[in-house]
């Protein structure tokens, strides 16, 4: 007879956490971000647990379009995109969160195995811990890594038929030479597999500017909460109360930029180092670049992808691109 404890051994999800960067390298790249001209933190830092679950509240606002357009997408080309991607057997949900996205889409493209990745692994697996109680026969792999440094995924995750799941527009946030290499990255880990990837439109400045800095000041906490994290890991002083947030859409670049301002001249100490800031100097924080579909279709293309089709919501804001390897 089979125990209780092995049967639930059996049907528990897997979580695996690939080697993090070490502190000192994080903090290196803090520094160097900071001591730059102008100055910069990269976005990863914006997810620890507290801004993962500011960015799932963020997208339940009304001037935050992209998930409602992509829900949207989905829910009416769900079939057409099943179709085009064919049979799926392992479902890697890059960047997961909440993992809600991906949950979606198991009724059309029943995967035998989930692998959410994401660089918040203690938010990942308080996601994944829910969804294994909905879904008890499916193999769930959950993978705490920066997947924008590389892409290593456990020998155990089949290669045949992967489904590389990119939603949400978070290809965006990669400069345009970044988004080429992971795309890169991406199709020499499916040789055989697909690329499944949401895509924000270029739209007007009073569409895109609302979304990145809403009424309720979300996205500003969120932004915010990006200097505690930093506190954390440089073990630096920032004050939150010195600082405020500014999104703006730069036409030039085809991007949404969000930056941290700072109210006053002010100094930001670290062990071994600091950096003044005159009032209204800004740290870089995040891109958010827009495409128009040939635009996008094109990048695909030079990054060796093939059989490429897309889908739009009705106000043409947003697509979801299905691509081969």
């Amino acid at each position: 007879m089979v125990s209780p404890s092995a049967l639930l051994a059996a049907v528990a999800p897997e979580f695996l956490s690939t080697e993090p960067q070490s502190p000192s390298a994080e903090q290196i790249e803090l520094r160097d971000g900071l001591l730059d001209r102008p100055a910069h933190i990269d976005p990863k830092f914006l997810y620890d647990a507290l801004g993962s679950s500011l960015f799932t509240a963020i997208t339940q606002l009304p001037e935050y379009y992209p998930t409602r357009c992509e829900d949207e997408i989905f829910q009416r080309h769900g079939g057409d995109i099943a179709r085009h991607i064919g049979p799926v057997q392992a479902l890697v949900d890059l960047g997961a969160g909440d993992c809600v996205k991906a949950e979606r889409l198991f009724s059309s493209l029943r995967p035998s195995h989930y692998v959410p990745v994401d660089i918040s692994a203690d938010y990942l697996e308080a996601a994944v811990r829910r969804l294994k109680l909905s879904y008890p026969d499916m193999r769930i792999t959950s993978v705490g890594q920066d997947f924008s440094r590389e892409l290593a995924l456990p020998d155990d995750i089949p290669q045949q038929r992967r489904l590389f799941f990119y939603p949400g527009s978070s290809i965006g946030n990669l400069g345009p030479d970044d988004a080429f290499e992971m795309l890169r990255r991406i199709r020499a880990a499916c040789p055989d597999g697909g690329l499944l990837v949401g895509v924000d439109r270029v739209k007007s400045r009073s569409v895109l500017e609302p979304a990145y800095d809403d009424a309720l000041h979300l996205t500003a906490a969120f932004n915010l909460n990006l200097l505690r994290h930093v506190n954390a890991v440089l073990e630096s002083d920032f004050e939150v109360d010195d600082w405020r947030h500014v999104a703006i859409f730069n036409s030039e670049l085809s991007r949404v930029e969000m930056h941290l301002e700072a109210q006053r001249a002010l100094r930001v100490s670290w062990p071994g180092g600091h950096r003044e800031f005159k009032q209204g100097e800004r740290i870089h924080t995040e891109n958010s670049y827009k495409f128009t579909p040939q635009a996008f279709s094109d990048l695909l293309h030079s990054a060796g992808y093939h059989d490429i089709e897309h889908w739009s919501d009705t106000r043409g804001w947003f697509s979801v691109f299905s691509a081969r390897a």
